[in-house]
């Protein structure tokens, strides 16, 4: 390999490193929150083999076994916010190098927005905290505090942790300053989340669901504001079922007296309440490259043929381009 090349690779190989630091640096910035109220005595850190939050609901585990407990016979997860208490039995499962690994999934509901007979750990709002509860053979219970795991590198094409999809609520692993796994539960921000966009020859329906809003839901109408220029909005008529509305894009009253594109956004109004129709219970970091939808010539009822675009933008919220398909004739017009 020649000088110059070699200096070039060396070159690269620090930037590749550098930026792989930085981006832990600012995943564990915004992972990290404040420490909670300081405990009677300090426990032992222990480093989770493995702690995730996956499909936005499901909490998995993996402890190795304290060295202090020697033959664990029982754990269990305990999971602590603001004087509430959680707890879990862990499975002990012996491993083929000698080992133990103390194991737990279970689902996660929201004591709130999840139905009471929904199965699994139910949680309020806030920060809990994760502590190992083991007991040895001679009755004995050792106590350590869940370390924070390891966090990724990266920025992959999803997100590290993505909303329930079906409340909307968020279970993110995050860390404290003084290193401790935590788990913050936040419940969903008022939004309309698009569930479906059919798209056929003579129209496109817009199908979706409120989220954190309280009935009546039918308060709300739908419209399509023109992106950059202003004037007036479109006022479009929403079927209701419960939380979930259906309407069909006005598309005769985008595209009038329009000969060329034209770019619109979708959302509900209730009053002086603007609420984007888009696309957020996913952990899809970047919505628009990976839910693409076919551009589409629809008919309208006069005959005439538009080339319409529905599809997610960059923030992940619905847009609609539509515009006449002008003929050589139109043209000499």
């Amino acid at each position: 390999m020649g000088e110059p090349l070699l200096s070039h690779a060396v070159r690269a190989a620090k930037w590749a490193r550098g930026a792989a630091s930085r981006a832990r640096l600012r995943t564990e910035q915004i992972d990290t929150l404040p420490a909670l109220g300081a405990r009677g005595r300090s426990l032992a850190l222990l480093r989770p083999v493995h702690l995730s939050v996956l499909g936005g609901r499901t909490l998995n585990l993996a402890l190795p076994c304290p060295s202090s407990a020697g033959g664990v016979t029982g754990a269990r997860l305990l999971l602590e916010s603001r004087g509430r208490s959680q707890h879990l039995p862990l499975e002990v499962e012996p491993q083929p190098d000698g080992g133990v690994l103390l194991t737990l999934t279970t689902p996660l509901r929201h004591a709130r927005l999840d139905p009471a007979d929904a199965r699994g750990l139910r949680l309020h709002d806030g920060i809990w905290r994760l502590t190992l509860v083991a007991t040895d053979h001679a009755g004995r219970q050792h106590r350590a505090a869940v370390a924070s795991p390891t966090a990724p590198i990266g920025d992959g094409p999803t997100l590290r942790t993505s909303p329930d999809p079906a409340t909307g609520v968020r279970y993110r692993v995050a860390r404290t300053v003084d290193g401790h796994a935590v788990i913050k539960v936040s419940a969903p921000r008022r939004q309309a989340e698009l569930t479906a966009l059919d798209l056929k020859w003579d129209r496109i329906t817009v199908r979706g669901r409120l989220l954190a809003v309280q009935p009546p839901h039918d308060a709300y109408a739908a419209e399509a504001i023109r992106r950059g220029a202003g004037g007036t909005p479109i006022a479009i008529r929403p079927r209701w079922q419960g939380s979930d509305f259906t309407f069909d894009l006005p598309l005769a009253e985008m595209s009038r007296h329009s000969r060329g594109q034209r770019m619109w956004d979708i959302r509900l109004t209730s009053n002086t309440t603007r609420i984007k129709i888009g696309r957020r219970l996913t952990d899809v970091r970047h919505p628009k490259r990976v839910f693409r939808t076919p551009f589409r010539a629809v008919a309208l009822d006069d005959g005439t043929v538009l080339r319409v675009h529905a599809h997610l933008s960059a923030a992940g919220t619905l847009a609609v381009s539509c515009a006449p398909f002008v003929t050589p004739e139109d043209s000499t017009r």
